[in-house]
């Protein structure tokens, strides 16, 4: 509960409303399904690859999840494709989505109510009291709907900085009070907010940017492949190259040009993975995070 997600959602949300409350010592998909059967769990907040998780793994058919009317998801990008097939595998539940950072003291935009979940691929539209607009990256220039760029937010809600570091609290806020994010993200006609990626994990293949979490969405897609974390690799003449670790389903046996050609068809030819590597675990933070520090440096060890 260390996170903002757990803070906002449990300590201050679910527990403040008076609700019943069940709490694992640790994340474990089969704990975590024995409790929601016996139990008859009705909300469930949960990160994109536990949600993928629960789609996906056969294991989630072997219990009663019936119970189950609303899920939270929240901590990184939930892709059309997962809301999709969660969608098909849940019926009667309701995907609600969100967008927040510790900065903003869990609070931005949100997609919690039946209308707002439809519009697959958004985490909803801006929180009450909240000012958000698109800008440039490099010149800060404010950009117009459907235009991809950093977002920055205001509101009263946006931390004063952060404890004893003027510096990083600076480069994070401007003299106005905006905040910058550090997401790419746009907003559409309608006011729903699209969050693309993190701006620092973009990829840099020949001066066009990849977004990561994009080709993740892709690759999750497909029927064998139970996880996926893409991560830039140094190559000469593009400078980086989008690099795939992939975890297969038991007893398949998924190779290196299957997973590219798979990705080749569905995207431009400036976003094809050129590197796959296949292992039995993608490293997460505790929130669910990938650590990409963590494969890049595994990828470049060897170089």
């Amino acid at each position: 509960m260390f996170h903002i997600y757990g803070l906002s959602a449990f300590a201050c949300g679910l527990l403040g409303a008076g609700s019943t409350v069940v709490v694992l010592s640790k994340f474990d998909l089969r704990e975590m399904l024995v409790s929601v059967q016996k139990y008859r769990i009705t909300h469930l907040p949960l990160v994109p690859p536990i949600l993928w998780a629960l789609i996906k793994t056969d294991i989630s058919s072997k219990y009663d999840l019936s119970s189950i009317h609303t899920v939270i998801c929240g901590g990184a990008t939930v892709s059309k494709e997962c809301e999709e097939e969660f969608g098909s595998r849940f019926p009667t539940a309701t995907l609600f989505k969100g967008y927040a950072l510790t900065e903003t003291t869990g609070v931005g935009a949100s997609a919690d109510c039946e209308e707002e979940s439809r519009h697959h691929g958004s985490v909803g539209m801006l929180a009450p009291n909240t000012e958000a607009k698109v800008v440039d990256p490099d010149s800060g220039a404010p950009l117009s709907p459907n235009k991809r760029g950093e977002l920055w937010l205001r509101g009263p809600f946006v931390m004063k900085g952060y404890f004893k570091n003027p510096d990083a609290t600076t480069s994070a806020l401007d003299v106005h009070g905006w905040l910058r994010t550090g997401d790419l993200c746009y907003i559409d006609d309608e006011g729903y907010l699209f969050v693309v990626d993190r701006l620092k994990e973009l990829i840099k293949y020949k001066g066009y940017q990849v977004a990561p979490a994009e080709l993740e969405a892709l690759l999750l897609s497909h029927p064998e492949i139970v996880d996926a974390a893409v991560i830039p690799f140094p190559d000469k003449a593009a400078g980086q190259v989008p690099m795939a670790y992939i975890v297969q389903k038991p007893g398949n046996t998924l190779s290196e040009i299957s997973v590219i050609d798979f990705v080749t068809q569905q995207v431009a030819p400036y976003k094809k993975i050129r590197r796959v590597a296949f292992v039995s675990k993608i490293p997460k933070t505790a929130a669910g995070k990938i650590l990409r520090k963590d494969l890049i440096k595994l990828a470049t060890s060897k170089l």
